[in-house]
């Protein structure tokens, strides 16, 4: 039996009175700057749990008002800014980290239509015909903080970090986008409450399973989170972008990184978990996909991949660089496109009575095979090569390496072994040390 659930349209939106248009906006202003503080504490308390040891727990009850000193804490830090830096960019950055952030949750959807104080209106603030088109372009804008605040530091370590944010973005929004093709060839729509409304009866990770796996991964990388926090390594690069800053400014860069985690995680939600939906066997309730109850499964939904990418952080060390820009354009790109082109075929040879249930079928079976391959790839790009193959055409045979040959001491990478009876073996015992 299929349920009346009133799913918004196109139409809904642009005929609320502007008294609930700015309700609306403060409302997901406040779910953006909650969900942060929330987040900072259950980070360092699951991390703790997961690291048998305490975490937070002095500053009140079980250490739950800890988010709330820290920003207390660093607002009353002295604010320096550095004599060598360009100073409007400098300042202008953390600006353009958080805004697009924030920018992004205009068009996300937290429920159906209700009734506020008497008006009928959908629980979002608006949407657009190319809605998820619209939360890439706008998230993309916010790199442009870490990138300029690398840049403006006029800092060796920032700099570097700005540039690997850079690299980070190119490699991993093009898989990401190519995601989002998948969903929008089988929803027939880019706006995210239309997408919802497509997933009443299947969601997009059964469907879709490639496309979410890419996704899930994608959307670590563009938040800098770990183990592609490369940006701002602090084994390599100090601090990374944000080195050079102190203070509120410095606060912003971690307001920024949170509540782009909460939007990846949302948009992740909206487009292969149902949205707001109640999941199974809830939804087979009238009173779970109606009312306000949707935002409480949409903000469960959010949270467990909140408790991912803690979860990662905790058990994952840092990628190598070449790692990091292997799996994104050797293993990501290669299968996104394939991917795409899958969906596409399945969708247009598929035709007649009863298309929709084998088209299903089909695409989840598919999705299977393609999920397996990426599994693979991954495993297979970062294993750790066998240095006893002696066989001189495996590419994992050790090659000669010379860690002076730049003039200073570099360590070899995986596969390498230290080249012996070099010109360099008169080096300081420090140096070969280090090398």
């Amino acid at each position: 039996m299929t349920l009346a659930i009133d799913y918004p349209t196109l139409d809904d939106f642009g005929t609320d009175p502007l008294w609930l248009i700015i309700a609306k906006a403060i409302a997901v202003f406040a779910f953006l700057v909650v969900n942060p503080l929330v987040a900072i504490l259950l980070e360092r308390k699951i991390m703790a749990r997961m690291q048998s040891r305490l975490g937070p727990n002095r500053v009140g009850p079980r250490g739950i008002l800890q988010s709330l000193a820290d920003g207390v804490k660093l607002a009353l830090k002295e604010g320096i800014i550095p004599s060598g830096v360009d100073k409007v960019i400098y300042l202008l950055a953390p600006i353009i980290a958080v805004v697009p952030a924030v920018m992004a949750f205009a068009v996300i959807p937290f429920g159906p239509m209700v009734s506020v104080f008497g008006h009928q209106t959908p629980l979002q603030l608006t949407d657009l015909p190319v809605g998820v088109l619209y939360v890439l372009a706008v998230t993309s804008v916010g790199v442009y903080g870490i990138v300029l605040a690398g840049w403006s530091s006029g800092s060796t370590y920032p700099l570097l970090g700005g540039l690997r944010s850079t690299a980070q973005v190119i490699s991993y929004e093009i898989a990401m986008g190519l995601t989002f093709a998948a969903v929008f060839l089988d929803a027939g729509t880019m706006s995210t409450s239309g997408i919802v409304a497509a997933q009443e009866h299947h969601w997009y990770v059964l469907l879709l399973l490639p496309s979410f796996v890419i996704y899930a991964i994608s959307m670590v990388g563009e938040t800098n989170r770990a183990p592609f926090d490369l940006p701002e390594a602090e084994g390599e690069l100090v601090g990374g972008f944000h080195t050079e800053y102190s203070s509120l400014k410095f606060a912003m860069f971690m307001l920024a990184e949170y509540i782009n985690m909460v939007t990846v995680s949302a948009l992740a939600t909206t487009l292969f978990l149902g949205g707001w939906q109640a999941p199974p066997p809830l939804s087979a309730f009238d009173w779970a996909n109606s009312g306000w109850w949707p935002v409480l499964w949409f903000t469960l939904k959010v949270w467990v991949f909140l408790f991912v990418f803690i979860w990662l952080r905790t058990s994952l060390p840092r990628l190598r660089y070449d790692q990091f820009m292997n799996l994104g354009w050797k293993v990501l790109i290669p299968i996104s496109l394939t991917w795409v082109m899958v969906v596409a075929i399945i969708r247009a040879s598929i035709v007649g009575e009863d298309a929709d249930l084998l088209r299903a079928l089909v695409s989840a079976g598919a999705g299977l095979v393609v999920t397996g391959l990426i599994a693979f790839s991954i495993w297979h790009l970062m294993r750790v090569p066998d240095l006893n193959d002696d066989d001189p055409a495996d590419p994992a045979t050790p090659v000669d390496f010379d860690p002076m040959a730049g003039g200073f001491p570099v360590p070899p990478m995986p596969g390498q072994v230290i080249r012996t009876g070099t010109d360099h073996e008169s080096t300081p015992s420090r140096e070969t040390t280090d090398a």
